[in-house]
């Protein structure tokens, strides 16, 4: 009968052996919790600063363009980030919504073998993004090459970021069984918030290899504002582009600092929105309470995934048009995706399409300035237009789905919250005492608002994008750093409340 459901359960005496984290047997205390939270976040950083072995410097970081969504650090032997969970995660979803892999995620079963063949299918995607990355752009130094041998200092930097992104994983689930929150989600907020504050404060200049001057002034928004209305005139801020600079130049003008706040203000104000649904206990007269429905109810996984998605769009185009070209009719082909050398985003084709713009001086300003004409890369000012267009739209419709099959595979449908409500004794005041009519009440509220949550993240990530981000982190990485902080505190409240008050684990169905 299982065979039937699904050809996955042929995997499933692998799934029972694989190595994982044990969940806890009971609860676990809060300093427990934020112990091990703390102690893999500093274990995070630490990872971020050692570099691959054996690397050459002008290797190529395929990701750059989406470094804050997939996290880790260029060169190093997290290089890989999160980049295999999401992506695991993402092929997984897309399976299982197309009935291919024909799984029903209400009955306990299949969930579990759908979370236990993710595991096994992490290891499998480290492998798809290391190798060709290795083979493609991160090449071995001639001197390695030079004491072992091509193939073999190709094998020792793959079994660096082998190792590098299974301690990742391994962090990432320890975090969840044991800690507080995600890891996935941490390590996305330790990178970005990193990179916001070396980008509002950094005094070093933009080419470190020459001296500060007006041409090369400091890369931090702060700094590079003081520096340059210090040592400019008023003539030469009006007249020779110093406000232009400041303001709107890359890297990290005013612009992007303003967009950044604005960003996280909106955060802020709609995570704090929300529809609560009042609740009596069936036996307890006078014990009432309110369930949170959040505006934000798909939190910001479906952009996560969606930004890891079109990130590995983009790694595949860089290596079909310059590493398998060889390959019939798509291998070179400029129509996927061109790549000018030493870039790592597209210039033409369908995947320049699909990516993301990167502040104001990007799109807006060549459309109507012919002096920005250059970054159009020979597209007219109409293509421009259709691009942010086509964008936006994927970029939507994407977390669209991705939040729907989120909330069904999380325990956060219709279904899965009435069973929560039903076994913690309360009930809806003037309605029956049984889950079928808790289901009806909450399917008129929670897939409605699967669909505007994830619509509305996907829209503050656009706007982010458009606008400029502070730390070149783009709109996607400032929404999740914010919305992540932001969940993060309310879960050490809520870890906080539980310690003080046991009775709460049972109505939240932690024990």
């Amino acid at each position: 009968m299982a065979e039937e459901k699904s050809k996955l359960y042929l995997f499933k005496p692998i799934i029972e052996r694989w190595p994982a984290i044990k969940k806890p047997k009971g609860h676990v205390p809060f300093r427990t919790k934020l112990l091990w939270t703390t102690t893999c976040l500093i274990l995070y950083y630490i990872l971020t600063q050692i570099l691959i072995y054996g690397l050459a410097p002008e290797s190529m970081d395929m990701f750059e363009g989406f470094r804050a969504v997939i996290a880790g650090a260029s060169g190093s032997i997290v290089h890989l980030g999160i980049g295999p969970i999401v992506t695991a995660s993402i092929i997984l979803q897309l399976f299982v919504g197309a009935k291919i892999i024909k799984l029903d995620l209400q009955d306990e079963e299949d969930r579990a073998l759908y979370q236990g063949f993710q595991k096994v299918l992490v290891v499998i995607m480290i492998l798809v993004e290391a190798v060709p990355q290795v083979f493609g752009y991160l090449t071995p130094s001639p001197k390695l090459i030079s004491m072992v041998g091509s193939g073999l200092a190709r094998t020792i930097i793959i079994i660096q970021l082998f190792i590098g992104a299974m301690i990742v994983f391994w962090m990432d689930e320890l975090i969840s069984k044991w800690g507080i929150g995600s890891g996935v989600s941490l390590f996305i907020a330790a990178g970005v918030s990193n990179a916001i504050v070396t980008g509002m404060f950094s005094w070093l200049p933009v080419n470190r290899e020459l001296p500060l001057s007006p041409t090369n002034p400091p890369a931090g928004t702060i700094p590079k504002t003081i520096y340059l209305t210090s040592k400019l005139s008023l003539g030469e801020l009006v007249n020779r582009g110093g406000f232009e600079k400041i303001f709107i130049s890359p890297p990290n003008p005013v612009v992007a600092l303003l967009g950044t706040i604005i960003i996280f203000l909106f955060v802020v104000y709609a995570e704090s929105s929300r529809v609560e649904l009042p609740l009596a206990h069936g036996r307890v007269r006078g014990a009432r309470g309110r369930y949170p429905l959040r505006l934000m109810y798909a939190s910001n996984i479906p952009v996560i995934l969606m930004a890891a998605l079109m990130a590995n769009l983009n790694m595949f185009g860089m290596l079909l048009y310059n590493r398998l070209d060889n390959i019939p009719i798509i291998g070179g082909a400029w129509w996927i995706g061109k790549y000018t050398a030493g870039s790592t985003q597209p210039v033409a084709g369908a995947l320049w399409y699909l990516s993301r713009p990167n502040g104001l001086h990007s799109w807006l300003f060549p459309m109507i300035d012919p002096k920005y004409r250059g970054y159009l890369h020979g597209h007219e000012p109409w293509q421009m237009g259709l691009r942010i267009l086509i964008y936006s739209t994927v970029f939507i419709v994407g977390c669209i789905f991705f939040g729907k099959f989120w909330i069904e595979t999380t325990n956060m449908g219709p279904d899965a919250v009435a069973r929560q409500i039903q076994q913690s004794g309360m009930q809806i005041p003037g309605f029956r005492r049984d889950p079928r009519v808790l289901k009806k009440v909450l399917a008129r509220y929670i897939p409605a608002l699967t669909i505007l949550s994830s619509a509305l993240v996907g829209l503050l990530a656009i706007f982010a994008n458009l606008i400029g981000t502070v730390g070149q982190t783009s709109g996607t990485g400032v929404l999740l750093t914010v919305g992540i902080v932001i969940r993060l505190y309310e879960e050490i409240a809520r870890e906080q409340a539980m310690e003080m008050h046991p009775v709460l684990r049972k109505f939240l169905g932690v024990e």
